[in-house]
């Protein structure tokens, strides 16, 4: 996803901002081969060419439901939100926690006691009250993109669903509802999680919202009630860590209480959840606070003290250990950051606000939620809890701080520093399983109205031949010949995405192209059913950057059974990359690809290295032998010479320093100069044309 600045709002609201487009129907198709070409068999690739030729095809399947899928165009905002959304979030009925729930992990925490966790968490509800108000003001700085296209403003929408969304569990698919607040309407109160039990915390009395002060009184109240084991009910949260079906049909059963709908109710109109976690017992390195972020350590520890349906849960660990868990279906990664990174600013920046309690007005006490329970509900709560401990078990997180150099090397090297680590990604993969496998990189399409995000495939054949260059043993390849090869995979990777992130991937568009022809009632397309496409849509490797600047990061878990989750936070001078994988799937091991992945990002550093010392040497040698030679004979010392020379010129020329393959010639006899530069040029030639 593109970095972001920020730029003052004005104007922002007369901005119109153009529709996402729908891409030729041709050129997406020719796209979908080259993409697929290299990643299957030949036969069946032979079989996928001549059913995409049928599709798209005069006459064909694919002109129809083109044209349908442009009259969708010109009647909607954005023609493929619905579709995308249901298929990428709402329709999947996994669980959300690991699956589909990533996580922002805080720096760790040092709290003195019990009550200095709650003057943390009294800190960042004030802070995330404040922040709040600025989205409903409208108040946010709009959004500019950097990096490629760079300037670009921004779709603010998904900012105005951090606080108003909530995902209902549907027994085929989900529902996201947003309740756009009216000042009137907004809501009022925040559920606090603590000990697995669930409380109602009002943040306005007497149309004043609550003081930092009176949030941590009221926090300290909330931490009372759950000591009391009398009135400890069973924790219900842990229904909604379960399978997205289970869960429907287990909140079935609970609505037909009316003390569970009326609990129900508040948590699905709440601004936000605060979960108050009780010390996980565990060393808090990297790794285990992301583990603690994505899945609470089960029912023995934290598991069951949430509430994942909500969009926005506030974590904070009485050990130090916090963070954010988002409901991914409202809202991208950059959103998470953006507003996680004001609330770090906001704790940090200014002393805490907690003062004496004469200060504080009489407030209504904290409520706390009431369920109904009966031995079938038990038996839900005890399959969930179940259910989640098998998840919780099977995850296999690493978390990798790479400290030999970040993005300011690449930089160096005149290369993009996302395109840089996901041809990295495709070495460490390759080191791992001697293949290349079909890939997700999210791209941003906040560019156009309501943009969410297209799929970057990262694996290219250009990754390809980069990959299989680096990893031949038997030296066929040169280092010159490597550099091309990394350059090429790059500028693949760098067109690819502003394909991408200008609306011209493929996977948006053939999955409208899908969605119309079951709207209008059509067998499915034969593309559709082909092995190929059914193949081509599980990424085995789901990658995305979500760079902050603040310390934090985020993480997520894999998307197939078999598969790795990589995200990755590159900084100037190191990245920190969360691998994720099963340890059911005997052919994934996170340690195995961390470890593959430092080894590939040594040998880069290493291959560009060497390539720049050479072009080093090269200004060296040409300022040296760039005198005349006195004898008109040419002996063996300029033999060697010349030769050394024509060698430092091919390896400028290769690794794109054209402009210093006529310095180093200037110490040849003028007639050799223009030889060798004109076999130079010919050699260039004939290799784009494929013949070289």
């Amino acid at each position: 996803m593109p970095i972001l600045e920020k730029k003052p709002a004005r104007d922002r609201d007369v901005q119109v901002l153009p529709k996402v487009p729908v891409p030729p129907l041709k050129q997406t198709l020719d796209t979908y081969l080259k993409c697929v070409q290299h990643l299957v068999t030949e036969e069946q690739f032979k079989k996928t060419r001549a059913i995409v030729e049928r599709f798209g095809g005069p006459g064909g399947v694919g002109e129809v439901l083109q044209r349908k899928l442009l009259e969708r165009k010109d009647k909607t905002t954005n023609w493929v939100y619905d579709y995308w959304l249901e298929d990428m979030y709402l329709n999947n009925r996994l669980a959300l926690p690991v699956n589909s729930s990533p996580v922002m992990v805080f720096p760790k925490q040092t709290f003195r006691d019990h009550k200095d966790a709650l003057r943390f968490a009294a800190r960042l509800i004030r802070g995330v009250l404040d922040y709040k108000a600025l989205i409903d003001a409208r108040a946010l700085p709009v959004d500019f993109a950097r990096g490629q296209l760079a300037g670009t403003p921004l779709c603010m929408e998904q900012y105005y669903r951090l606080f108003s969304s909530y995902r209902y569990p549907g027994v085929k698919t989900d529902a996201l509802k947003v309740h756009m607040n009216t000042a009137s309407s907004a809501p009022e109160h925040i559920i606090v999680a603590c000990k697995n039990q669930f409380f109602v915390l009002d943040v306005v009395a007497n149309s004043k919202q609550l003081s930092e002060t009176e949030i941590f009184s009221q926090l300290e109240k909330i931490a009372k009630l759950a000591d009391d084991t009398k009135e400890r009910l069973p924790p219900f949260g842990i229904l909604t860590s379960d399978g997205r079906t289970e869960w429907a049909q287990a909140r079935n059963d609970l609505t037909k209480d009316q003390t569970n709908r009326d609990s129900l109710a508040l948590i699905e109109s709440c601004l936000c959840v605060v979960c108050l976690d009780e010390p996980s017992g565990l060393e808090p390195n990297d790794t285990n606070r992301a583990l603690m972020m994505l899945h609470g350590g089960g029912r023995e520890k934290n598991g069951a003290n949430r509430w994942y349906d909500k969009s926005m849960q506030f974590v904070i660990g009485m050990d130090g250990i916090c963070g954010v868990v988002c409901e991914h279906s409202p809202f991208e990664g950059i959103v998470l950051v953006q507003c996680s990174e004001y609330l770090m600013k906001y704790i940090t920046g200014s002393p805490s606000k907690v003062t004496k309690a004469c200060n504080i007005r009489e407030l209504p006490p904290p409520r706390r939620l009431l369920w109904k329970s009966n031995p079938h509900i038990q038996g839900l709560l005890s399959a969930s809890g179940d259910r989640l401990q098998r998840l919780v078990n099977n995850l296999d997180m690493d978390v990798f701080k790479f400290k030999a150099y970040g993005k300011e090397f690449m930089k160096k090297q005149k290369m993009s520093p996302d395109a840089f680590i996901q041809v990295a990604l495709q070495l460490a993969f390759y080191k791992c399983s001697g293949r290349l496998v079909f890939t997700y990189e999210s791209a941003s399409t906040r560019r156009f109205q309501e943009g969410r995000v297209d799929n970057i495939r990262s694996a290219t054949p250009e990754a390809l031949a980069f990959v299989t260059s680096m990893a031949d043993e038997r030296a066929t390849f040169s280092d010159s010949e490597k550099m091309k090869r990394l350059r090429d995979a790059i500028n693949a990777q760098t067109n690819y995405t502003v394909a991408a992130i200008t609306g011209m991937a493929i996977d948006n568009h053939l999955l409208g192209l899908l969605r119309i022809a079951k709207e209008l009632n059509m067998e499915k397309p034969e593309i559709f059913c082909d092995e190929t496409y059914l193949t081509s849509n599980q990424f085995i490797l789901s990658t995305s950057q979500v760079p902050t600047t603040v310390e934090m990061f985020c993480c997520y878990g894999p998307v197939v059974p078999n598969g790795y989750g990589a995200c990755y936070n590159p900084q100037s001078d190191h990245i920190i990359f969360c691998v994720s994988s099963f340890w059911e799937n005997t052919h994934t091991s996170s340690v195995v690809f961390v470890k593959a992945l430092n080894e590939g990002l040594l040998e880069i550093r290493d291959l560009c290295n060497r390539c720049s010392a050479a072009a080093t040497k090269l200004a060296d040698s040409s300022q040296e032998a760039g005198q005349p030679h006195k004898s008109g004979k040419i002996n063996n010392q300029f033999e060697d010479d010349l030769v050394v020379r024509i060698q430092i010129a091919q390896l400028c020329f290769d690794v794109q320093r054209k402009s210093q393959v006529v310095d180093v010639c200037l110490g040849l006899p003028w007639l050799l100069r223009w030889e060798v530069i004109y076999a130079l040029v010919l050699r260039h030639v004939l290799s784009s044309n494929g013949q070289g």
